[in-house]
């Protein structure tokens, strides 16, 4: 459980550095954003490539992004 939680920071760091959104989320929202994006990622996209701790590593970047951009989005409509 804790591998599965530093990969899913580790995604989250990458999807947010990707976005340029990552420097204004803290580690509890990138290990929030890796784990949902790792979710969303093998739901949309299969569980194909290299993995770690039970994560396929290029679906889950690209489910992250996802969360990160939509996240973003709307917590960017309320701040306005």
């Amino acid at each position: 459980m804790i591998w599965s939680i530093i990969v899913g920071a580790l995604i989250g760091v990458v999807a947010g550095a990707l976005t340029k959104q990552g420097g204004s989320m803290g580690w509890i929202a990138n290990i929030l954003a890796g784990l949902v994006g790792s979710f969303v990622g093998q739901a949309l996209l299969g569980s194909w490539g290299p993995s770690l701790a039970g994560m396929a590593l290029i679906p889950s970047i690209v489910g992250a992004i996802i969360v990160v951009l939509v996240v973003s989005f709307f917590l960017g409509r309320l701040n306005k």
